[in-house]
């Protein structure tokens, strides 16, 4: 079986419809890292304030659609924390200059991200304490964040969600059945959607004019938010 359970960046990864809203999040920085802050209007139902740590796609945490997903969270009650691991340098700067080399983008900002995710968790597990519970979220670039966060000890709702496209090369369809035999040998805890009609991304930039790409995508970020009420919830 390969060790490698994830193809490389394509280019759905840099495709983006961009979607209508006004963010309701801030701008902070957490432990020298631009980080956009959403916060819940009403305390947590079950008492107990749960943080999401977001990682984001390539386009960023502060990308309208990603803003407007994080806000999502936090209109349910959680407190969301996305890294800007690109440092104010996401995707979408570039992509219509002429001659723009993604890979040369993409290994710099994978040695940020390298450099800046562990000192970043510290700064939020300070930030916000022990009385709280973790969970995490992560798309496409952010995704294997969202594993190296989950070996620790932080999060609370390790139990995995994998909301996927029909077509995806990032992620088609043979690695997924490879990720299901090791969770199943593991016994974990998972859950795996499949959306057919859509493309790699459509959680967070399906086209919202598509009515097959936005139900999948609301669909996606509902299930997210009830598998963390299921997983934080309780105990």
């Amino acid at each position: 079986m390969s060790s490698t359970l994830a193809g490389p960046l394509t280019d759905h990864c840099f495709t983006s419809v961009a979607h209508s809203g006004t963010p309701k999040g801030q701008s902070i920085t957490i432990a020298g890292v631009p980080t956009y802050l959403a916060t819940p209007q009403a305390p947590a139902a079950s008492g107990v304030e749960t943080v999401i740590l977001y990682f984001s796609d390539v386009f960023g945490p502060f990308y309208i659609n990603a803003q407007l997903v994080q806000d999502y969270y936090a209109s349910q009650g959680f407190t969301v924390v996305g890294i800007d691991y690109f440092f104010g340098d996401p995707v979408h700067l570039h992509l219509d200059k002429p001659g723009f080399d993604r890979s040369t983008w993409r290994a710099k900002s994978v040695e940020q991200a390298k450099a800046s995710v562990p000192k970043w968790v510290d700064g939020v597990k300070e930030m916000f304490g022990t009385n709280v519970k973790y969970c995490a979220v992560g798309f496409c670039f952010g995704a294997p964040y969202v594993f190296q966060v989950a070996a620790t000890d932080m999060i609370s709702c390790v139990p995995l969600l994998f909301s996927c496209a029909e077509m995806d090369s990032a992620f088609p369809a043979p690695f997924r059945r490879q990720v299901e035999d090791i969770l199943v040998e593991k016994k974990a805890t998972y859950y795996f959607q499949i959306f057919s009609g859509v493309s790699h991304g459509f959680g967070t930039r399906g086209n919202p004019e598509v009515e097959t790409e936005r139900w999948a995508k609301e669909e996606c970020q509902r299930a997210m938010v009830g598998w963390f009420k299921r997983f934080t919830s309780s105990k």
